[in-house]
């Protein structure tokens, strides 16, 4: 039996006009496959969100190896800015461009090119599951998040899973994700009281108060790293009062701050620390601080072990680099699956992800389908 192209695959799944939320056709095209193949096949939309489970083997098996990706993609911008069509999937000098090619289509059709491979050349005496979602570069309130309460409440589970996002920086097989930074955002409000800038002592200015609050959260060092993770950061990200006039002392002012988080801390005592800092300023100005925080992940790490020396030696077997075990970057939808199983990430060197003419080395998309099938192949063994 021939086996699955995972290239043509990517060309198919880039042709696909998948931009966050529509689905393209891009899951249609997967399901198809999948079911060709033997493998059960269940559409989890939710909230206007497309997400396909599919499983290959018995329900609630006690040895299910799990796959999860999107593919959805982000906007393209301007069209005329590319060398390329978009969603063409043109091969030029050895890469396929075509917004998703990286970031992630190539790694939803490797690990499927792989699972199809697998179950009908060796079909394993266990499980195979692939948790695909149309919904990681939204909100993803209703992607890989609706696939894991549809499984808790089918009794469906996986007893590890790869994610294949992009993680290598500059070379393929120099990084597997063993965890993720956390990620809040407060939005800040400083109300005083508007007034003539000639008469301040009638007014409540509350640029000062914001500006000493700025300096208090980004002067402050949350931690200095710990085993597995760096420090944690925070980040000022905009600060606006929209204040055209020059006599006029203004009611208001907001500003935004993002902190990426490390073990040391939680989502809940980061809030309370944003709290008690704007508390204190609100007294020291006599103003009003108001926030609005949002905590997109909490950090986590799966420690070291089984699943992560698999993949390294999957990884290093195949491409001859003996992996890092890494904690860096922003979140992905391993934040999710780390409530269900042990769950590592790894992908293809990320390099044009979202940018104009992202690209996939052709190479590369079959060598991650050699990864992922020898992964399995080990795995099952």
């Amino acid at each position: 039996m021939p086996t699955t192209d995972p290239l043509d695959l990517t060309a198919k799944l880039v042709r696909c006009p998948s931009v966050t939320p529509d689905e393209g056709g891009a899951l249609v095209l997967l399901q198809d496959l999948l079911e060709d193949a033997g493998f059960a096949c269940t559409r989890v939309d939710r909230g206007g969100i497309s997400n396909l489970l599919a499983r290959w083997g018995e329900k609630g098996h006690a040895k299910t190896f799990g796959f999860n990706g999107h593919t959805d993609v982000v906007p393209v911008g301007n069209p005329e800015d590319w060398s390329a069509d978009p969603f063409g999937a043109e091969i030029r000098d050895g890469f396929l461009y075509g917004r998703g090619a990286t970031d992630m289509k190539s790694g939803v059709a490797a690990f499927a090119a792989a699972a199809v491979d697998f179950v009908r050349d060796t079909p394993p005496e266990g499980a195979v599951i692939l948790a695909i979602t149309g919904d990681e570069e939204g909100d993803a309130e209703h992607g890989t998040a609706a696939l894991l309460d549809h499984m808790k409440a089918e009794g469906e589970r996986m007893s590890v899973c790869l994610v294949g996002e992009p993680t290598c920086p500059d070379r393929m097989g120099e990084m597997i994700k063993i965890g993720r930074r956390g990620s809040l955002s407060a939005w800040i409000t400083v109300t005083g009281v508007q007034g003539h800038s000639a008469y301040p002592h009638r007014a409540k200015n509350p640029l000062p108060a914001m500006a000493r609050l700025m300096d208090r959260l980004a002067s402050h060092k949350l931690d200095r790293g710990t085993a597995h993770f760096d420090a944690s950061t925070l980040a000022v990200v905009t600060i606006d009062t929209g204040n055209p006039a020059t006599n006029v002392i203004p009611a208001q002012s907001r500003a935004t701050v993002n902190i990426r988080f490390n073990d040391a801390h939680s989502g809940a005592v980061l809030t309370d620390w944003l709290h008690a800092e704007a508390d204190a300023v609100a007294e020291a100005f006599d103003v009003k601080i108001a926030l609005k925080v949002k905590i997109s992940g909490e950090s986590f790490l799966t420690p070291p072990g089984p699943l992560s020396d698999l993949v390294t030696r999957a990884v290093a077997a195949e491409t001859g680099v003996t992996p890092e075990l890494s904690t860096t970057g922003g979140t992905s939808d391993a934040r999710f699956v780390k409530d269900h199983c042990p769950v590592v990430e790894f992908g293809l060197v990320g390099r044009t992800m979202h940018q104009v003419d992202e690209r996939v080395a052709v190479e590369q998309v079959h060598q991650l389908k050699s990864i992922y099938s020898r992964i399995l192949r080990e795995y099952f063994a």
